[in-house]
């Protein structure tokens, strides 16, 4: 082969940076022979775009957030449950101990129940008429289908029927309520012969409070309503909550260790996750930097200015997000449903189980700690507030 002839205008130029630039890993993967594991083929091949981006999450969750002294914050938004990516994924996160406390849509912790309960949902499509699906009691969820009796009002009444218990009736937040609910429906899911199929009951058997920043937007605060309409009495705080979730992140830092994120989608969950630090700060003036760890997983485009698509670096302007941690942050625009069993499985297969850090029986404790200091703060005195 002949010797390539360049322009001067080339063999001229002075390019310092080039190598720096041409350093990363070659493009270069191997022929899949259907014998790898699924982390083999997510290490060698995802390796452009958002496979990429992908890939680079599995390693920042697996190599980084799952380190011993970080506590991680998981958010679920989006018809996740009824996909069945609860009972496939959120549970062995909590079992492994790689989530430590949730923010949920309450759509998705009452979707959850079905599946302690016995209840089916099924596969379905998306090209059918709904309102013949109407006319004959079918509920459709994109291409997933359930019965509107046998599952939505059966699991109605029986969520009922627990909610009327005497220990609903005090004043709680709804780590506390979410707690309490949990203990029934693990006990329904053993009587059931289920087993391990509902975030409810495993965040309960392993201390992983769970909170909810919209209690009255699910079917859960309907059936709230509905009681409250017959005469129970309910006195949820979601005040309460807001400190609760603050303490965490404060516990996490001060004891010397950081705080995590780990999003799944974007929403109300997400603000109410990434609040925590403004809290600290803005409300109760405790100098703080932000999150150390940030992995989302979103379909929203970050132009339009709503908070599901907002970046990383977006929140370091509002202090929820560490500057210094910028390259610890990372976002992948794609599916929910197709991302969550790859990372989960990749964290199982790369990491061995952490110890539980059980927060939910010690949230009083993290509570006190985050207002004796953020009070004091404010009035020079310690606090006088009931955890």
């Amino acid at each position: 082969m002949s010797e390539m002839k360049l322009p001067k205008w080339v063999t001229n130029k002075k390019c310092p940076r080039k190598n720096k630039y041409l350093a990363g890993k070659k493009v270069a993967p191997n022929g899949l022979t259907g014998k790898e594991s699924l982390p083999d083929v997510i290490d060698q091949v995802f390796l452009a775009y958002n496979g990429a981006r992908l890939r680079e999450g599995c390693e920042l969750l697996a190599t980084k957030m799952l380190q011993p002294d970080v506590t991680v914050g998981l958010t679920l938004a989006g018809a996740l449950n009824p996909a069945g990516l609860g009972r496939s994924c959120v549970v062995p996160l909590i079992k492994a101990g790689f989530v430590d406390w949730i923010v949920a849509t309450g759509a998705n912790l009452y979707h959850d129940m079905h599946f302690a309960f016995d209840c089916s949902l099924h596969v379905g499509t998306p090209h059918v008429n709904d309102a013949d699906l109407r006319s004959n009691g079918v509920v459709r969820i994109y291409d997933v289908l359930l019965d509107f009796t046998d599952c939505l009002m059966r699991t109605d009444h029986i969520l009922a029927e627990i909610l009327k218990k005497p220990e609903f009736r005090k004043k709680m937040g709804l780590a506390e309520f979410h707690n309490h609910l949990g203990r029934y429906v693990a006990k329904i899911e053993e009587e059931n012969n289920q087993k391990d199929v509902s975030i409810l009951a495993a965040a309960y058997r392993a201390d992983v409070p769970v909170y909810t920043s919209s209690p009255g937007d699910s079917t859960i605060g309907m059936v709230i309503a509905k009681l409250s309409a017959l005469g129970y009495e309910f006195n949820i705080d979601p005040f309460l909550d807001v400190n609760e979730t603050s303490s965490y992140v404060l516990a996490a830092k001060r004891s010397g260790g950081k705080h995590a994120v780990l999003l799944m989608g974007g929403g109300s969950p997400k603000n109410f996750m990434l609040q925590t630090e403004p809290q600290l700060q803005e409300s109760f003036h405790i100098e703080e930097a932000g999150q150390d760890y940030f992995l989302q997983v979103t379909d929203a485009r970050p132009d339009t200015g709503g908070l599901s698509g907002a970046t990383p670096s977006e929140a370091v302007s509002w202090g929820k997000v560490d500057p210094l941690a910028l390259p610890n942050t990372l976002v992948c625009y794609a599916d929910t449903t197709i991302v969550m069993p790859l990372l989960t499985h990749y964290a199982l297969a790369r990491h061995k189980p952490r110890k539980l850090r059980r927060l939910y029986a010690k949230r009083h404790e993290t509570l006190k700690m985050m207002l004796d200091e953020g009070v004091a703060n404010l009035t020079g005195k310690k606090s006088k507030g009931k955890p």
